[in-house]
Parts: C-alpha cells; sequence; structure tokens
C-alpha cells in the first residue's frame, strides 16, 4: 500500500512537473503562445521576437527582442521610429531583420490611415474621433495638423495630414483644407491636431484658426462639426466647449 501510494504521489508530482514545464516552453515560444491563446497574450517583446525569428549564440530571439525595447526606452513609437542604422546596432538583428521590423510597422501606420469606419459607423463624438486619431498622433515629438471629411450622415470621407510643425504649434493650412474639402464634396469637417506637450487645452492661437478655418468652411456651406485637440491619453473639444456652432 505504501508503495502504491508512494508511486501515485511521484506520478502526480511529475505530471504537475511536466504540466508548468509546457507553460514555460509556451512563454519562450512566442509563435506557439500565439497559436495557443491569440495575439492579444503576447507582450511587446514576444511580438517583437516572432518578427525577429532567431536570435545569436548567447540569445534567443526573445532576448534580442528584450533588448532592442530597452534600447527605445520600452517604447514601440520608438522602435517605429528607429533608422536602420539604429535598429542593426541591436545585437541579433542584421538587414533582413530590420527590413521586417519597418515593414511591419509601415503597415501599422497605414493600417491606420484607412478609412475603416467609412461605410460602416459615423463620427458620432469627439470620443470617436480620439480613437481614430490617436494610434496616428500619440507619441510624437512634433505638431501634426489633420482634418477628416465628413458627409452629412458624418460618415468618413477620408483623413488626411494638412500641415507638420515644430514642438509648439504647427500652421492650419486653410486653403489647402477648403480645397480638399470640395474635392472630396465634404459637408463637414473635424479638425484634429496634438500637442506634445501633454496638456490638451488650446492656445489662443488654436482658438483664432478655428475661427478662420470655420469663417472659410461656411463660404461654400461646408460646417466645421469640430476641433479636437489630443494629448497622450486626453483630449479636447471645441464643440464640447461650444467653441464651434456645429453639433455632432
Amino acid at each position: 500500500m505504501f508503495y502504491v501510494k508512494t508511486t501515485l504521489f511521484l506520478l502526480s508530482a511529475v505530471t504537475f512537473a511536466l504540466m508548468k514545464m509546457k507553460e514555460l516552453c509556451l512563454d519562450d515560444r512566442p509563435r506557439e503562445k500565439m497559436l495557443d491563446k491569440g495575439p492579444s497574450a503576447l507582450s511587446n517583446a514576444e511580438l517583437l521576437a516572432i518578427m525577429i525569428r532567431t536570435g545569436t549564440g548567447k540569445m534567443n530571439a526573445a532576448d534580442v527582442a528584450r533588448t532592442l525595447l530597452q534600447k527605445a526606452g520600452g517604447r514601440l513609437n520608438e522602435v517605429a521610429d528607429m533608422p536602420m542604422e539604429k535598429l542593426c546596432s541591436v545585437s541579433g538583428i542584421g538587414k533582413s531583420k530590420a527590413v521586417t521590423i519597418a515593414a511591419a510597422f509601415e503597415l501599422g501606420r497605414r493600417c491606420a490611415l484607412e478609412p475603416a469606419i467609412r461605410d460602416k459607423v459615423a463620427v458620432s463624438s469627439p470620443k470617436t474621433v480620439f480613437r481614430m486619431m490617436l494610434p496616428l498622433l500619440k507619441g510624437l515629438d512634433h505638431e501634426e495638423c489633420w482634418a477628416i471629411f465628413l458627409n452629412r450622415a458624418n460618415y468618413v470621407l477620408g483623413k488626411e495630414c494638412m500641415s507638420v510643425g515644430g514642438l509648439e504649434s504647427t500652421v492650419m493650412d486653410v486653403k489647402a483644407i477648403l480645397r480638399r474639402a470640395l474635392e472630396r464634396k465634404a459637408t463637414g469637417v473635424i479638425l484634429v491636431h496634438n500637442h506634445p506637450s501633454g496638456s490638451a487645452l488650446p492656445g489662443q492661437a488654436d482658438i483664432r484658426q478655428t475661427g478662420i478655418l470655420k469663417k472659410a468652411l461656411q463660404t461654400c456651406e461646408i460646417s466645421l462639426i469640430d476641433h479636437v485637440v489630443i494629448a497622450e491619453d486626453s483630449w479636447y473639444s471645441f464643440a464640447d466647449e461650444q467653441l464651434v456652432s456645429e453639433k455632432f
């Protein structure tokens, strides 16, 4: 009886150990982990490791990915903006792997640029605008001014970067925005720009330029629906603060 109990105990211990080893092995194999648990279960380093594929004599692909992230301060935006030379300076990443990483981030940018909600969901609030534009503006070290062009039902006809500025300002090209709105046959425009400073509150220049754009659009019977200022994980809506008369 003693031997039976001992054998059962040892079998249970071995089974438990094998299960734990399987879990550990799965964590060290991001491809298998993704197939088993889905992409959302993977860390940033694990997703990068899948693109990196192989390591070096001293590091596996996951180690190389973690080294890359450390060099970027843990920020994917920094990895995305790295030039080829800097990517290749990481041990374990050559030109081929650097090209793969750069291509993946470029696909992400292009995916974010596509009017994915066109003909599906109307822009109904500043929160919708924030979610749409955050992937394009978060983490930038300079200001960019974007225009979202809408039809009468507030469906997106397209969005474009209209100007790129410096750390604290960007010039709003009123003529270019009006021209593109007419070309797209838009009846409404939402202006969006970012504040790298971290504060979404608009300055006097923002308020003044918004008024100029609103008047220019009105001459062609186009409405300025809103002007949304994005700063990291917050936003400021001119429509919410009744600084533009149009409503969603």
